[in-house]
C-alpha cells in the first residue's frame, strides 16, 4: 500500500473567541491546495480512502482533494489525525485498510512529520518538516512488526505549482 500524506493548506489566524480547531482556509491557502489537488489528480494514483483530521483546515483541504478525486464518498474524518495525535495509533489505523491500493492522509504537524518518521526510521529522529501544502508519498507501507515503509517523495506546494 501506498500513503499519501498531505499537510492542510494556509489558514487563517486564530481571532478573538476562535478556537485553533475553527480555523479556516484563507483564499490563498484554498486556491493552493485546489493547484495541489489537480497535481495529485494529473499523477493517476487510484486513492481509495482520504483520511482527514476534523479540525476544519484540514476538513476543508481534504474535501477540496476528494472533489478533484472524484473521491467524495471515500472522505472520512480520523481523530487521532489531530495535531497532538499519535503516530503509533495513526498507523495502527492505517493497517486495517492494508487491502487498499493507496490512502490520502491531511493533518497537521507535528504529528504528520512525525509520522513519516516513524515509519520511514522507526523513530522520530527523521527531521522531516512538512510545509504546510506538502505532500509525501511513503511507498509499501507494511504493518509486519513494525510500521515500514519507504519515503518516494516528498514535494512542496510550490513545487506542486511549477510541475504543470
Amino acid at each position: 500500500m501506498d500513503i499519501l500524506i498531505l499537510r492542510h493548506g494556509r489558514a487563517e489566524d486564530t481571532g478573538p473567541g476562535m478556537s485553533d480547531a475553527d480555523r479556516k482556509l484563507t483564499k490563498k491557502g484554498y486556491e493552493e491546495m485546489e493547484a495541489v489537488a489537480h497535481w495529485i489528480a494529473s499523477q493517476r494514483t487510484p486513492i481509495d480512502l482520504i483520511a482527514s483530521s476534523p479540525l476544519v483546515r484540514a476538513h476543508e483541504t481534504a474535501e477540496i482533494m476528494a472533489k478533484a478525486l472524484n473521491a467524495r464518498d471515500r472522505l472520512v474524518n480520523w481523530k487521532m489525525l489531530a495535531p497532538s495525535g499519535n503516530p503509533d495509533i495513526v498507523c495502527h489505523q492505517i493497517s486495517r485498510h492494508l487491502d487498499y491500493a493507496s490512502i490520502l492522509l491531511v493533518g497537521h504537524e507535528p504529528l504528520l512529520s512525525s509520522l513519516i518518521s516513524h515509519i520511514i526510521a522507526g523513530d522520530d529522529h527523521a527531521a522531516i518538516i512538512m510545509t504546510k501544502g506538502a505532500l509525501a508519498k511513503i511507498q509499501d507501507f507494511s504493518y509486519a512488526g513494525r510500521p515500514s515503509g519507504s519515503l518516494h517523495w516528498l514535494l512542496t506546494a510550490k513545487q506542486m505549482a511549477g510541475m504543470k
